[in-house]
């Protein structure tokens, strides 16, 4: 009963493994979470009278390495002074490979941090070596099974007291055969204090740390709704190309009309008024937009007595004072061409921004500069 109940808790431990190795964790490296630890006790015979007399002293180090937040694997060294009037100091030394398993983080589940307090089962096989009073030194196997009950101290987790009472059984003991046996008569209970030291990993701490999981049919629906919304804003962009080149179409076409008008009018010139259109957000003048403003430059230059008003428009979108700067920035710019290309006195120029126009019935078409003849000085 006892070897299947030994058994069974090492196959738990290596189903931890993989169980453990599949979850998202940070600090699972060979060199990350390392430990040394001391440990100070008591063992007492199980068996033969005298429970406390029995007693004798015994400490040791151990060193291991946790590999998951569950199981954990460590050699532990200790020995046992001698209380009889032997000239041994030690009676005893056990060299012990030992797993752990951690049950709170196994049935309570581990949340990225290790808790206050902790309860490990732990179960190993040794190597025990008897020093006797003169020759005759003798070697057993050996074999443990306790609990550690830990308690993880300081902000980093750095340190671990623990209270580590376990029954460790010499499976050889006095059976000439050498049978690996779980006797009582060759028991020993234990009784021991440990203090334990966790190097720090990879990830900067002194355990494991939790990585945030993400879904990748999440993801995958994700990037298929960013993808949707890109071909989205590309047709919106197509859109927009397509209606201003339909405005500024329009725009031209309106244009050689009151072309056409100004050179049926004569002197009449005063009413004269040229459009320059400008795209969406836009104050740059684009090249199809520089007859109109040449057409201008052309009549005050054969008039130098003539001064006109730049009025500058936006359409509605945006706040009003925005607009009202960006219609400004329009009526601007046709100004500093009129000045810097075509060498016309800013003197004779006055621009001025008006906000949101209502020009024309669609908002689109009233983003535009309107030179307007003013007067004869």
């Amino acid at each position: 009963m006892k070897k299947t109940i030994l058994l069974s808790v090492f196959a738990l431990g290596a189903l931890t493994i993989n169980a453990q190795t599949s979850a998202v964790l940070r600090g699972g490296d060979f060199w990350d979470n390392w430990y040394v630890g001391g440990r100070a006790g008591a063992t007492m015979n199980m068996s033969g009278g005298g429970f406390f007399k029995s007693a004798r002293p015994g400490f040791g180090l151990s060193v291991g390495k946790q590999w998951t937040p569950i199981f954990a694997t460590e050699i532990q060294g200790l020995g046992y002074m001698n209380t009889s009037n032997s000239r041994t100091v030690f009676d005893q030394s056990d060299v012990s490979l030992l797993g752990t398993m951690n049950l709170t983080n196994l049935f309570a589940g581990y949340e990225g941090i290790p808790r206050l307090f902790e309860i490990e089962a732990m179960t190993g096989i040794g190597w025990l070596h008897h020093y006797m009073n003169g020759e005759g030194d003798s070697n057993d196997l050996s074999s443990r099974v306790g609990l550690n009950f830990n308690f993880n101290l300081g902000e980093s987790k750095a340190w671990t007291f623990s209270l580590r009472p376990a029954v460790a059984f010499n499976l050889t003991g006095n059976f000439p055969e050498k049978k690996l046996n779980f006797d009582k008569q060759n028991a020993r209970f234990e009784m021991l204090l440990g203090l334990t030291y966790h190097f720090s990993g990879g990830n900067g701490e002194h355990y494991f740390t939790m990585v945030p999981v993400t879904d990748p049919l999440a993801v995958a629906a994700m990037n298929e709704e960013i993808n949707v919304l890109r071909e989205a804003m590309a047709a919106k962009d197509v859109e927009l190309v397509g209606l201003a080149d339909e405005l500024l179409l329009v725009q031209n076409q309106l244009n050689e009309c009151r072309s056409k008008a100004a050179v049926a009018s004569g002197d009449t010139l005063n009413l004269v008024e040229s459009v320059v259109a400008f795209r969406f957000n836009q104050s740059d003048i684009e090249t199809s937009q520089m007859p109109s403003i040449e057409r201008v430059a052309g009549y005050l230059n054969e008039n130098p007595d003539v001064s006109i008003t730049i009025n500058g428009y936006a359409s509605p979108e945006g706040t009003e004072e925005y607009n009202l700067k960006l219609s400004q920035r329009r009526a601007d710019a046709v100004k500093d061409v009129l000045v810097n290309k075509y060498g016309i006195s800013a003197s004779r120029i006055v621009a001025i921004g008006h906000g949101v126009g209502d020009i024309f019935s669609e908002p689109a078409w009233n983003r535009v500069g309107i030179c307007t003849i003013d007067e004869v000085k």
